[in-house]
């Protein structure tokens, strides 16, 4: 009887030890668990070393500084010179007069308005020179003349094409180009071929709309 009351003090003071270990463990866990979490924590502070708040300091407020401003007027000579749409394809065998100098009038133009200016009676105000151009050179050229012309007031100008001596073939591909240009330019009224003493057949005299 005492054997068995030994054994089972044995088995208890076993049972408390265990429990003791599991206690001990369960306790080393949770402070290495601890240490991990503050180790994380800290990582932060331990890459970038220690740091302190800025010192407050008065602000000055800068406004955003505004674009420099653009002439309205650019801007529209800028856009039409992109949508410039003269092509050297354009048909104009059925709007041309069909006299010895194929001259050009826009309907409602009546006859006398040509023979004037083939007489000369309008004042010639302006003109440019196409000369020694390529055909796109010339027909921007042209282009930005017939706009220029516009905003100077210009009513009549000259275009100066050249005969076309200097071409291969002496064909003056420049002049059917510049009358095909003319026609689609909405600005023009009329033209003619200039008079001898104001170029002749190497240059046009052109009307254009009133401003």
């Amino acid at each position: 009887m005492k054997s068995k009351s030994l054994q089972d003090l044995d088995a208890m003071r076993k049972k408390l030890a265990d429990n003791a270990k599991a206690k001990e463990l369960a306790e080393q866990a949770r402070i290495e668990a601890e240490k991990r979490a503050e180790a994380e924590r800290n990582l932060f502070t331990r890459a970038v070393g220690k740091v302190a708040p800025i010192a407050n300091q008065e602000r000055v407020w800068s406004p955003p500084q505004r674009p420099t401003p653009r002439p309205l007027q650019q801007d529209l000579d800028d856009e039409a010179v992109m949508h410039e749409s003269m092509s050297d394809e354009f048909d104009i065998s059925t709007l041309l007069d069909a006299d010895d100098q194929l001259s050009f009038r826009r309907p409602g133009i009546g006859t006398d308005v040509t023979r004037k200016l083939r007489k000369g009676e309008w004042s010639i105000q302006g003109q440019i020179d196409l000369h020694g151009l390529r055909s796109d050179e010339a027909r921007n050229a042209m282009g930005q003349f017939i706009r220029d012309a516009k905003r100077m007031g210009w009513r009549c100008v000259r275009v100066v094409h050249g005969k076309g001596l200097g071409s291969p073939g002496k064909e003056p591909v420049l002049k059917s180009k510049v009358q095909r240009w003319l026609v689609q330019k909405k600005e023009v009224l009329a033209f003619v071929q200039a008079k001898p003493s104001d170029g002749g057949g190497g240059a046009l005299v052109v009307l254009l709309g009133p401003s």
